[in-house]
């Protein structure tokens, strides 16, 4: 028998929950699939049990360097792997959890768990049931991508995922994959004791950013002892006993790694290859991205995608504002669109990345007259106060709109103070308006009217 709603939401992540609250309270009934965990990556395997994770290993750090503040530690640090994973279970689950049973208890919704494929442009079947609705909304996100590597089929690997089920340290893990997700997984398990190798392909770790950033978090990384290996121009992998070898044919260095256990973090697949999206004619890219408008509309009417799935944004962030834009378009009577998005995001590793806009050689290649900034931790107070002088401060501005173009913001506390940059980006304000505000002595963001005095030509 075919159940009818007014919508049906395909994904219980960031973005299909708060749709589907605002869906009901509009007075519509909706339909909520979910195959797996609720809460989607960022609650179960990415942002919130990470960031956790994070938080002990920068304790044990803290602790390592105890002496550096003038406090004595009597013995040992040590870390108990078991006590830290039941303490990323118990935030994990509770927010999992809390997903759900909002989702459970909402009005006019119903909730079906299992795999939902659709039938036609308006027909689902989850199991046994199907499900139809004028408007359909997907958002099942992603998963790890397992790159081809010769000898791969042969030995045991992990994931972001399956890296959240370890409740032991690695004697020495080795990562395939210097970008966001690795690094963080690198400096995390360095701490909590491990040994940890990099292996990247390109000729240096997070190759999208500047050169000063990538060299920047080298340092930050091989100062506590993380091994990076770039240029890995052939990666191949084998069994050794109990071990794994990683060939990198690099140019410096051993030709082979041996190493205990091996993370693959070389990218993200949408999880997309079993919706039946070809029965319901929506179409998708060649990785399998959902191809949707600025609107967040797949070529079907009535069919959006949101979140990673469709390509626009791999972050929580972002798939939360692709619900605001598709609630506010469909809901309020609004226009919003993807494209006034600015691209922002951080990197945790300690200290972190922030970054908002555009990149110092995006700017570059945009041929716009430039102005650039640079100032070093080391010179700001509060960094040298709290012992965390590593990293710098980066802003770029147009030098005939003087509206800020970008910045990177790499040291203590630079995931939060990006956001002053950001939010006068969004103003599309001149760069002299937060050059000539009267900021909290001390703090890292009192710096940010300093190093807009120092603007020179890109």
């Amino acid at each position: 028998m075919t159940q009818r709603y007014d919508a049906i939401v395909i994904g219980a992540g960031q973005a299909g929950p708060p749709l589907a609250r605002r869906l009901s309270a509009a007075g519509m009934s909706v339909a909520v699939v979910e195959r797996g965990a609720f809460g989607g990556t960022c609650v179960n395997t990415g942002c919130i049990p990470t960031k956790t994770l994070i938080a002990s290993a920068y304790t044990a750090h803290i602790a390592r360097r105890a002496a550096d503040f003038g406090v004595v530690v009597n013995g040992s640090v040590c870390v108990d792997m078991a006590r830290v994973k039941a303490r990323k279970d118990a935030i994990s689950g509770q927010s999992r959890s809390g997903v759900e049973q909002s989702l459970r208890t909402l009005d006019k919704c119903v909730v079906y768990q299992g795999h939902a494929r659709f039938c036609g442009p308006r027909q689902v079947e989850v199991g046994r049931a199907v499900l139809t609705a004028e408007r359909i909304f997907i958002n099942v996100g992603a998963r790890a991508s397992v790159p081809k590597l010769p000898g791969l089929d042969q030995v045991a690997y992990l994931t972001n995922s399956s890296m959240m089920a370890l409740d032991f340290l690695p004697r020495h893990l080795v990562i395939v994959g210097g970008s966001y997700v690795g690094l963080e997984f690198a400096q995390m398990y360095r701490r909590f004791g491990g040994e940890v190798t990099v292996v990247e392909m390109a000729p240096r770790i997070l190759h999208r950013e500047d050169p000063d950033v990538s060299a920047g978090i080298s340092q930050i990384l091989e100062r506590e002892g993380i091994n990076l290996r770039v240029n890995a121009e052939c990666i191949r992998v084998a069994k050794s006993g109990d071990d794994v070898l990683v060939g990198v044919n690099c140019k410096d260095g051993p030709p082979e790694i041996n190493g205990s256990h091996l993370l693959l973090a070389v990218g993200r697949q949408p999880n997309t290859d079993d919706l039946g999206l070809d029965r319901a004619g929506v179409t998708k890219d060649e990785r399998g991205y959902i191809l949707v408008d600025d609107e967040l509309r797949t070529n079907v009417p009535g069919v959006w995608a949101l979140g990673e799935c469709n390509g626009k944004g791999a972050f929580t962030h972002t798939a939360y504002n692709d619900f605001e834009i598709v609630a506010a378009n469909l809901l309020d009577g609004g226009a919003r669109r993807v494209s006034d998005r600015i691209t922002a995001y951080a990197l945790y590793v300690d200290p972190p990345l922030g970054r908002a806009g555009l990149t110092e050689d995006q700017v570059r290649r945009t041929a716009k007259r430039a102005l650039v900034a640079t100032r070093p931790m080391s010179r700001i107070g509060r960094a040298v106060e709290k012992g965390e002088t590593q990293g710098f401060i980066k802003m770029l501005v147009d030098a005939e709109s003087e509206q800020i173009l970008g910045a990177a913001f790499l040291g203590i506390g630079c995931d939060e103070v990006i956001h002053g940059i950001l939010d006068m980006m969004y103003a599309k304000a001149p760069y002299t308006m937060l050059q000539r505000t009267v900021p909290i002595h001390p703090t890292v963001s009192e710096l940010v009217p300093t190093l807009l005095g120092d603007l020179r030509p890109l």
